[in-house]
């Protein structure tokens, strides 16, 4: 057996053994309301966190693709940890910061974590040394489990439609724990808080404007990936729902009816649901192979597949959620018991289709691109 396929090998146990892990805890992640820090760093030894980190910083340069069907996987086995495991692309727009703060950043640590909000922006006052920062911002998921926390500021100078974002050491800010919902639970999207932070211009960075590096995956649109790396949470919360279904359908019902696998509605059910499944994968992957492969030839993401990006984020977004409803309802009463797998993964998934980012609002952001009508700031 060659090197390359043994480590192949041992990685991919070294991923099992971590999903049978996260899969037996998702009660305490629940319970705490956010990853614990063993296994943040767990996901750091996978390689989570320099997945996108070039490796002349120690990093593993791997594809898009690669990076989605790894959070898809972390996602199988519970969608809060993939979530989290997500912002292993923070290095992807982290490269609109200066190049030499970037890679003293990534030189010190490539598995560096970070967590941010940007919204709303917060006025920050500009002095000779930076900017001072004061502001509280929502949904940082990831947080307690950061190095870095980044927050929205309001930069008068900027000319850009885009937000600037300060860059913090996670010691300086505040955690205020109010995270508290039905889905993506153990995210710990808490509120962070600055109080007279000082943040140098050179830890700051136009969120979503052209990367400082020249590496192939900081040519490819940064904004499309994250929405990406959220959306595949959802299709790997709705392929545990629906393997969770088939391995239970063989079970006899307690009223002596026959089992849910004899039932010809919820075989049909079942079947359009891993068609619906398959087809946003299909979509989904595919896209972003060509985006891909555009980007190894030297060309520029062309603006159709660019698009198409955020497209197939907002319909796995959706066929995620979808699929996870249609499965919790094939599963009966047994699952509205609290912590079930299908309720869990239903709650979830729907969770996922409530970012802004794969939200309703951008089916219509999509077709107005298509039909040359102004879209949204910062969309595709």
């Amino acid at each position: 057996m060659s090197d390359q396929v043994l480590e192949a090998v041992e990685e991919k146990s070294e991923l099992e053994s971590l999903k049978q892990e996260i899969r037996s805890r998702r009660q305490e992640f629940e319970t705490l309301r956010h990853v614990p820090g063993d296994i943040v760093r767990k996901l750091k030894k996978i390689g989570v966190y320099r997945a996108f980190v070039p490796k002349s910083l120690g990093g593993d340069e791997l594809t898009p693709a690669q990076f989605l069907h790894l959070i898809e996987e972390l996602s199988r086995a519970d969608a809060s940890a993939g979530w989290v495991a997500s912002f292993g692309v923070s290095s992807t727009y982290l490269a609109a910061l200066p190049k030499d703060t970037f890679e003293h950043l990534y030189g010190q640590n490539p598995d560096l974590t970070f967590a941010g909000s940007i919204f709303p922006p917060q006025k920050a006052e500009k002095t000779d040394k930076g900017f001072l920062v004061n502001g509280r911002w929502p949904y940082a998921s990831g947080c307690m489990g950061a190095d870095l926390i980044g927050g929205g500021i309001i930069d008068d100078s900027n000319d850009s439609p885009l937000p600037r974002m300060a860059v913090m050491p996670a010691d300086s800010v505040e955690i205020d724990e109010v995270w508290d919902t039905v889905g993506l639970c153990a995210t710990g999207s808490h509120d962070i808080v600055a109080k007279d932070v000082l943040v140098s211009a050179d830890w700051t960075f136009i969120r979503g404007s052209k990367a400082e590096r020249s590496e192939p995956i900081f040519q490819y649109p940064a904004m499309a990936l994250a929405a990406q790396v959220l959306a595949v949470v959802g299709l790997g919360a709705a392929r545990e729902a629906l393997d969770f279904l088939r391995e239970s359908a063989g079970r006899k019902s307690i009223t002596g009816g026959p089992a849910a696998g004899a039932k010809p509605y919820v075989q049909q059910d079942l079947a359009k649901a891993e068609a619906a499944l398959a087809g946003a994968r299909a979509f989904f992957y595919d896209v972003t192979n060509k985006a891909w492969e555009q980007i190894l030839v030297g060309d520029p993401v062309s603006p159709d597949v660019h698009l198409n990006l955020r497209l197939a984020s907002t319909e796995a977004a959706r066929a995620g959620a979808d699929v996870s409803r249609r499965a919790f309802e094939l599963g009966g009463t047994p699952a509205i018991i609290r912590g079930h797998t299908l309720n869990r993964c239903m709650l979830d998934a729907a969770a996922v289709g409530q970012h802004a980012f794969m939200g309703m609002g951008t089916w219509t952001a999509a077709g107005a691109v298509m039909l040359d009508q102004p879209g949204l700031p910062g969309y595709p």
